[in-house]
């Protein structure tokens, strides 16, 4: 498999944009952002694919944490 052409590569990350913006709008219920998501699968590569999904969680995890703070489980059952 050869490298994508920047072409594509503009083609994928504006996909992944476009997706993300309508998960960010819709509150992440991914049924009302189906067809972005299928547009964003067929234009990049399946690796890219999961990277960008990681990514997305990584930075809502890291935006909560930046905002909320952390806060540690509660410890059960430790004596």
């Amino acid at each position: 498999m050869s490298a994508p052409t920047m072409e594509e590569r503009k083609a994928c990350w504006g996909a992944r944009d476009e997706f993300w913006q309508c998960m960010d709008r819709h509150g992440d219920d991914a049924s009302k952002c189906e067809k972005l998501r299928l547009s964003f699968e067929s234009r990049c590569p399946q690796q890219w694919v999961k990277h960008f999904d990681k990514r997305r969680d990584f930075l809502k995890y890291k935006r909560k944490l930046e905002t909320e703070g952390y806060h540690p489980p509660e410890a059960t059952g430790k004596s």
